[in-house]
């Protein structure tokens, strides 16, 4: 399908894509959007950065909006990656549409969701600990949502929602449209599809093993202790908005302190910060109002930035599959990107599970493509950290 209006699409979702400047679709949307429109379900696999919302988002707003009648529900793993597909859902309805909807995540007021349930909306997108506190104390109703989609499946069963899934389902028509969508196939997820999905169309759409083509990589064999040191020298040779991914919480909070004191614009995103907090940091960080963003593995997914030109991977991710979704915050929508990864002496189990990931036969190449840290006389640049990045948007 080379443009949006081949799909046949109501009237008021075709002026939403156009102000949208949604005009060809990707090739998970070409794939994704005939079969959901059609009444299918669909299991779909692809690369982060592919447009993969869209490709749920369109026919989901097509139903609602072609039927009086009937509800859908959307489950995210996170309340980021459920907000950003919330956002992109109203600009599709369009500012005026008398479809009602409901943010349903933990962290925020009961006081609110249950106003916004009592409205009875037809679209609820909301994460599945909250959906099921909802569900228990009888304020949210399932029984007309015949539309179900399964976003990052594959993060929510890591995550530990398997149960609150299996009761998800339980309050919802047996006879029901479902599309999930995962980032990777194991057992788990092709064992809950075989159980919940009827005859689905399986979708794919690239490699899910591998970092995007368009991201230019880099390894740094480095001591621990000097990590910090080559951390201020990558940001001050890039330019362009980046984020650094850190083990913990604390790291995160201290770090951002840090590079504050040391001239740099920067932020951290954590799980720990309130709701309202993480909202005003993502939005300044879409605006440009600082340039550096420290973030732990909540932001490895969905986290939807386009002028995120670099990721550094300052410590390496615990489990191997999110060292792609990292990747994956750069480089969207076909953009150019780079990235860098630091390991240490310590990470070097981590990094054999990564090569083994990416290229099995590489995990057994003791050299890699590691370089390593340069010496200290072309870290410090006097006067730099100043000139560069103090400010606003200079670099940004």
């Amino acid at each position: 399908m080379k443009n949006f209006e081949g799909f046949g699409l109501n009237h008021a979702l075709s002026k939403s894509l156009e102000h949208m400047k949604y005009t060809t679709p990707t090739p998970i949307q070409a794939q994704a959007i005939p079969f959901a429109l059609g009444g299918h379900d669909i299991m779909g696999t692809a690369q982060t950065g592919t447009g993969k919302t869209a490709a749920f988002a369109i026919p989901l707003v097509e139903k609602l909006l072609s039927n009086p009648r009937g509800s859908a529900l959307v489950l995210t793993p996170t309340r980021e990656l459920g907000k950003q597909i919330m956002d992109i859902m109203h600009q599709l309805l369009g500012p005026k549409s008398p479809i009602k909807t409901a943010f349903i995540i933990g962290g925020e007021p009961m006081g609110k969701q249950l106003r916004q349930l009592r409205a009875r909306p037809r679209l609820i997108v909301g994460t599945p600990g909250r959906i099921n506190d909802h569900l228990e104390r009888g304020s949210m109703m399932l029984h007309d949502t015949h539309f179900l989609v399964l976003d990052e499946t594959d993060r929510m069963l890591d995550m530990g929602f398997s149960v609150q899934l299996e009761r998800i389902f339980k309050y919802m028509p047996d006879k029901r449209q479902t599309l999930m969508f995962s980032a990777t196939l194991p057992n788990n997820i092709l064992k809950l599809s075989e159980k919940y999905l009827n005859n689905p169309k399986r979708i794919a759409v690239g490699e899910t093993n591998v970092v995007a083509t368009n991201i230019k990589q880099d390894v740094i064999r480095i001591e621990q202790d000097k990590k910090y040191n080559e951390l201020m020298s990558q940001l001050y040779e890039r330019n362009g908005s980046v984020i650094v991914f850190v083990k913990t919480k604390y790291n995160a909070d201290k770090m951002a302190k840090n590079l504050r004191r040391d001239g740099f614009t920067s932020e951290a995103l954590h799980g720990d910060l309130r709701q309202n907090k993480r909202d005003k940091v993502m939005q300044n960080f879409r605006k440009m109002n600082f340039r550096v963003l420290i973030a732990t593995d909540i932001a490895a997914r969905g986290l939807d930035v386009p002028h995120i030109e670099h990721v550094i991977n300052y410590d390496l991710p615990q489990v191997a599959e999110d060292f792609i979704h990292r990747m994956g915050r750069t480089a969207r929508a076909g953009a150019e990107g780079s990235a860098v990864s630091f390991v240490s002496n310590q990470d070097g189990r981590k990094w054999h599970a990564i090569e083994r990931l990416l290229n099995p036969q590489a995990a057994n190449d003791k050299g890699s493509h590691a370089r390593p840290a340069r010496n200290n006389q072309n870290r410090n640049r006097s006067g730099g950290k100043k000139r560069f990045y103090r400010g606003k948007k200079k670099a940004a």
